[in-house]
């Protein structure tokens, strides 16, 4: 597994519209149709790396205290499937029922929008305002397997929480890390 640093673009850029494969759902969802009325909290994610399962059961709690204050979480799986077929769409719907992701989980198959986020890593967090305005990009908290910190959430709730109090980004943003996202040849 390489860890890799995610990319912390420009906070203030906006976000790339997509129209994305929803397996639970056998259509495609775009951004403009799933966004939160208060945030919408990308996360660029897959099913088999550690730094994502590790990470999982506290991002749904998060959702889940989230959600109903307008912050609509997505995760895109943008690995390439022919040579890590454990990231397959139908795989995908057996890792969101397993994990009870109320969230869409939507498959970026071509892997443009990955590259138009300038994802880098799994687990990787980008939050954007309601006007669809970057707020926060890093990390969920300094917890990664095996080294022994808790996993709380603390760095992605503080940001959440900011952007629901209207204001300023938090200075203090930290790239996340994570196994790098499986690119096509």
């Amino acid at each position: 597994m390489a860890v890799t640093p995610s990319n912390m673009i420009a906070l203030g850029t906006k976000a790339y519209d997509f129209s994305l494969w929803n397996p639970k759902e056998q259509k495609n969802n775009s951004l403009h149709e799933i966004k939160g009325d208060k945030g919408t909290l990308i996360i660029f994610m897959c099913n088999h790396c550690p730094f994502v399962v590790h990470i999982i059961e506290k991002l749904v709690a998060i959702y889940e205290e989230f959600n109903d204050k307008g912050v609509q979480f997505i995760a895109i799986n943008a690995n390439d499937v022919e040579n890590y077929p454990e990231d397959s769409p139908e795989n995908m719907l057996q890792f969101a029922k397993k994990w009870n992701l109320k969230f869409p989980y939507l498959f970026d198959e071509s892997q443009d929008i990955a590259k138009k986020y300038q994802a880098a890593c799994t687990p990787d967090f980008y939050l954007f305002d309601k006007e669809l305005e970057l707020v926060y990009r890093g990390r969920m908290d300094g917890s990664t397997p095996g080294n022994n910190i808790p996993n709380t959430g603390e760095d992605l709730i503080r940001a959440i929480e900011n952007l629901l109090a209207n204001k300023a980004p938090l200075d203090d943003q930290k790239h996340s890390l994570g196994c790098n996202i499986k690119w096509k040849e």
